[in-house]
């Protein structure tokens, strides 16, 4: 039975850690457990948890900052930013139905997998937003990184440094974000019919128009029925107007639709949660690679064992399911990616599976010796995640 450690504030977490190094005891850092299953399989006796680090420490609307502890729901960071009509810059995604679980996630989490939804490539990733932090490093020492309002801030590349490491670097506490207003208007421009090559081609010329698309989606065809091409426009109500208007005649060829209002926000949910391969069963692939090359990497992939897929940002990211047996297609995967370039990260397999295949993308050795060094000067003693993003790291 794994121990369960929440502190009720940093001082605690710098203690509890400080024990763990006395007693020579690993820890697995989490929030409330949403994606613990990200990852190999946890090698600790001992789980130290954020969960009860809760609440939003500074929100300053004027100067579109927010920070909040670690543990503090996303719903309830969502919601306050809403009441002032904001909102944080990289769409978070919800990935609890992939990944079979229930409970709230939480900022910390967001952060410690840099989760970014599909306005990554118009906002950038969390890690962009991310202006400062506070953490407990390997020493049991609290340190703080970045600023808690935009113009005074320093240290960006340690904060940032957090965003992405699942917890294998540092116990984060709390966390400050940029924030935005909420557009005023939204509307889906949606292309029908398309296969893989003719949507990479379609995206690319809508995101290199002046037409400032923040979606750009690809769910090729299937049980629903004809493949869907979807590019969404966001801003005043008057320029999301204008915009659609022109990329409708940019694309007057294709056959195609605009959808506005609940319809267009479920679609953008539906691909920024992974919705259309959640259904249990499947292992599921999260593939970045350049974009007018995702649907090939896709394509060659399902030649030679069955899968599912879609493609985001602008065909950049594509989430595949396959069979969750013998290696979850980690071959195929890693084959398309010798040939394409880029990584993929195995996000939901079995427990077998994740224990005997590369999770995350293989690295280079100088990629692997930074990594090193990083993880030796921020936990010198192994302490945090052992093994969760790669064997004995």
């Amino acid at each position: 039975m794994t121990a369960l450690l929440e502190p009720a504030s940093e001082a605690d977490a710098c203690a509890e850690v400080a024990d763990a190094i006395a007693a020579r005891a690993p820890l697995d850092l989490r929030g409330r457990g949403t994606k613990a299953g990200v990852g190999r399989p946890g090698q600790a006796a001992r789980t130290l948890s954020s969960a009860r680090l809760s609440g939003i420490t500074l929100y300053e609307p004027a100067e579109l900052v927010i920070a909040a502890r670690a543990g503090t729901p996303l719903a309830e960071i969502e919601a306050t930013l809403a009441s002032r009509n904001q909102a944080l810059t990289f769409e978070p995604p919800d990935w609890r139905a992939l990944l079979g679980t229930t409970d709230e996630q939480t900022i910390g989490g967001i952060t410690a997998g840099n989760l970014s939804g599909p306005r990554r490539i118009a906002a950038g990733a969390a890690r962009d937003s991310l202006i400062g932090a506070r953490f407990v490093n390997g020493r049991g020492e609290a340190i703080k990184s970045g600023g808690r309002v935009m113009k005074n801030v320093t240290g960006l590349d340690l904060a940032r440094l957090l965003a992405g490491s699942w917890g294998t670097l540092g116990f984060v506490t709390e966390v400050t974000f940029k924030v935005l207003p909420r557009p005023e208007r939204t509307t889906t421009l949606v292309l029908h019919g398309l296969d893989g090559a003719a949507a990479a081609t379609a995206m690319a010329k809508a995101l290199s128009s002046p037409y400032e698309v923040t979606g750009a989606a690809h769910l090729p065809a299937g049980p629903h029925g004809p493949s869907r091409t979807c590019l969404r426009l966001e801003g005043f109500a008057f320029s999301v107007d204008y915009r659609t208007g022109e990329l409708q005649r940019l694309f007057r060829r294709e056959a195609s639709e605009v959808v506005d209002g609940e319809i267009a926000a479920a679609l953008w949910r539906e691909v920024r949660d992974v919705t259309p391969l959640a259904e249990p069963g499947d292992a599921v692939w999260r593939i970045s690679t350049v974009p007018t090359r995702g649907h090939g990497v896709a394509e060659a992939i399902a030649r030679q064992a069955p899968a599912r897929w879609f493609s985001d940002w602008g065909g950049g990211l594509v989430w595949l399911a396959c069979p969750a047996e013998g290696d979850a297609g980690a071959s195929l995967v890693r084959q398309a990616l010798r040939e394409a370039g880029g990584h993929a990260t195995l996000v939901r397999a079995p427990h077998a599976i994740r224990a005997a295949v590369d999770v995350f993308h293989p690295q280079s050795a100088p990629l692997r010796l930074l990594g090193e060094r990083v993880k030796g000067a921020l936990d010198p003693h192994g302490l945090f995640s052992p093994g969760r993003m790669h064997p004995g790291a």
